[in-house]
């Protein structure tokens, strides 16, 4: 690979190319999309759902602990 003198730029397409270049890259991507089967989103859901009530679980039992802790401390 030969070294390019600072002078010498990059010949870059033009813009229109370039846009064109990205829309056929997004299209190209879209192909790889799996859309998931019905029993795969409610399963997929149900996960997140679950995982949302764990956290909600823990977040409120922090609060009512550090809470409860803090009036003992300073109460």
């Amino acid at each position: 690979m030969a070294k390019t003198s600072k002078n010498e730029k990059a010949v870059k397409p033009n813009v229109f190319m370039r846009i064109g270049l990205f829309i056929k890259q997004i299209i190209d991507e879209l192909r790889k999309v799996v859309t998931p089967t019905a029993k795969e989103l409610f399963f997929w859901s149900l996960a997140v759902f679950i995982f949302v009530l764990l956290l909600m679980a823990l977040v409120t039992g922090m609060d009512f602990g550090l809470g409860k802790s803090t009036l003992w401390l300073f109460g």
